[in-house]
């Protein structure tokens, strides 16, 4: 009970000393990155200065409204491109997801307009800064993470010669180690629910695309087991695991095991890769330790911070810059044309020379021996119908044609056409022959209407 009282109150004065050091964060003057030093009282050259002493004051909304009106006012200034980069740098200064928001798009805007700068590259590796500063812990929304690779990778393409190239390096290496440690909880949550493909599926695609994650060799090792589990038809791939821990990750804890697993499988082993052996001695040498004011602070820190734990993230090596596409579990079926399929994969190409539909006759024209088509049976029938044919069940003589339009009369007008012929109609006589398709075509005769005779 001693102890739990001691305890929680270091955790109170170690509170009150966090918050009353970003307190005095807030409050201290920091100078501007990027100010004009040229001495002349231009009156552009004014308005610049003054908005820089509000940015350093923290009188962001005051700054950017100066630096407008300088913008707007001398647009030919030569501190246009500077007066644009301040603003961005006030919003970045701000903070807050609509600071950062706009502080990015006025950064992209500057790259744009002003590619060939030195402060180009600056802006570029502020908005990395924008979404590396926002990266949520692994277990929680990629996607500040995934937005702070790219931009991460863009200044070391775009800017290869800036001098921010070794911290957007080291950035890179802990934004993916944050991207591959979800990968790994995602793999391990399969593993440990027995679903072996989908463990497979993950765990290989980390160790693809992250060899420099601090977990790839336990990687490896939950890999080739869930090849084990899945039976002999998978050796090779357990195998092929095992071969990179030996080879890849020769200061790994399974080594040992991986060694023994391949000459269980009569499977040759490797010997260790020299390159990948001073890398590890590297990251040994330089691991971050924790201090045992670091144990003390830290769960009062993982309560306070959202982003991820990034110590044991590589310092040498190079990051990633490409990213693969995530593979298929083996559980799930070869799609037509892949690897080991049977079925061939369905393309389209231009006609070049005669085909079938040149040199042979319609089928929808004619049946076979010269048949008429299925469609003229329609008419046959319908010929039936009208010349009254018996034993059908077409309409009879005595019994008029439907108009075209019948669907669209009022229910008035369609009991008018069905209406009965009067009795003083003549009845043709009964068709004792089918109808011929001559007859079918020949107009019918409108019956002799009856008259009475004088007295």
């Amino acid at each position: 009970m001693v102890f739990s009282n001691k305890r929680s109150r270091v955790f109170v004065v170690l509170s009150g000393l966090l918050a009353l050091a970003a307190l005095l964060s807030s409050c201290g003057k920091k100078k501007y990155e990027n100010p004009i030093t040229k001495d002349t009282q231009q009156p552009d050259k004014v308005l610049f200065d003054k908005s820089i002493k509000d940015i350093e004051h923290g009188r962001y909304e005051v700054a950017r409204l100066t630096l407008n009106t300088m913008i707007n006012t001398y647009d030919t200034s030569e501190y246009l491109a500077k007066a644009k980069l301040a603003v961005a740098d006030s919003w970045y200064r701000e903070g807050g997801a609509h600071g950062l928001a706009q502080a990015e798009a006025e950064y992209k805007d500057f790259i744009l307009f002003y590619p060939q700068m030195e402060e180009a590259a600056e802006s570029q590796w502020k908005v990395c800064q924008i979404h590396y500063r926002q990266m949520e812990k692994p277990d929680r929304d990629p996607t500040q993470a995934q937005r702070a690779e790219e931009e991460c990778r863009d200044v070391l393409t775009k800017f290869p010669n800036s001098k921010y190239v070794k911290q957007a390096e080291q950035m890179l290496r802990n934004v993916q180690e944050d991207l591959a440690t979800k990968e790994f909880m995602a793999g391990e949550f399969y593993y440990s629910r027995q679903a072996f493909p989908a463990a497979a599926n993950r765990l290989s695609y980390v160790v693809d695309q992250y060899p420099l994650f601090s977990a790839a060799d336990e990687a490896l090792w939950k890999l080739g087991s869930a090849y084990n589990k899945l039976g002999d038809r998978w050796e090779d791939k357990s195998a092929q695991a095992y071969t990179r821990i030996v080879k890849d990750y020769p200061l790994s804890v399974h080594v040992d095991e991986a060694t023994e697993k391949l000459k269980a499988m009569n499977r040759p082993v490797p010997a260790a890769d020299p390159a990948a052996l001073a890398h590890m001695k590297y990251e040994q040498e330089h691991y971050t330790k924790t201090t045992m004011m670091q144990h003390v602070t830290s769960p009062l820190k993982s309560l306070i911070s959202h982003g991820p734990n990034l110590k044991d993230a590589a310092k040498s090596g190079a990051p990633a810059m490409e990213t693969i596409r995530p593979g298929t579990p083996i559980s799930v079926p070869n799609p037509a044309g892949a690897p080991g399929s049977s079925g061939g994969e369905v393309t389209v190409s231009a006609a070049t020379g005669p085909s079938d539909i040149d040199s042979k006759p319609d089928a929808r024209a004619t049946g076979a021996a010269g048949a008429p088509a299925a469609g003229s049976a329609v008419t046959a029938n319908a010929a039936t119908g009208a010349s009254g044919a018996t034993g059908g069940t077409g309409a009879t003589a005595a019994q008029a044609p439907l108009p075209t339009n019948y669907q669209t009369l009022t229910p008035k007008e369609k009991k008018a056409k069905k209406k009965k012929p009067s009795k003083n109609a003549v009845k043709p006589a009964a068709a004792t022959t089918a109808a011929t398709p001559a007859d079918a075509a020949a107009p019918a005769q409108a019956p002799t209407p009856k008259t009475d005779s004088p007295k």
